[in-house]
């Protein structure tokens, strides 16, 4: 698969919020757009994406991989493939992606740079101001 900003985000969208409501896809493209736009993140979308702690891979000790379990988001450095495998929610996160990119939505986390599931409660959100809740997940603004 090319890289490019457009496949970075559609990547994303597809596995942090397949499940979630169009509003809630939208708001996780958005949170990445938004960590663009702040100086404490990567300038592009692919590096925000692929944010993390790296190590020398044992076979080419050139190449960097990402340390399993510590990206920004999880999806990246899980272990398992990062191919889509249920095309119609990959086409649907692309539409998505197309549309945030060329800022067509409504951007409905107002500025937030995080995220969770409703499922944990990472340490880091204590700190952070908590923006709203949007399908499954919590969005915040530091």
């Amino acid at each position: 698969m090319i890289e490019t900003a457009f496949m970075c985000l559609a990547l994303n969208i597809y596995f942090e919020a397949r499940n979630q409501p169009i509003s809630g896809q939208i708001a996780v493209a958005q949170v990445v757009l938004n960590r663009v736009a702040h100086q404490r993140y990567p300038s592009t979308i692919c590096a925000v994406v692929k944010q993390g702690p790296t190590r020398p891979s044992w076979r080419d000790k050139n190449i960097k991989i990402p340390i399993k379990h510590r990206c920004q988001f999880s999806w990246y450095c899980d272990g398992k493939s990062d191919k889509p495998k249920e095309l119609d929610a990959f086409r649907w996160a692309s539409f998505v992606a197309h549309g945030v990119m060329q800022s067509d939505f409504t951007d409905y986390t107002h500025g937030a740079t995080h995220y969770h599931s409703i499922e944990v409660f990472p340490r880091w959100a204590l700190a952070a101001k908590k923006i709203d809740a949007i399908g499954d997940h919590i969005f915040y603004k530091y």
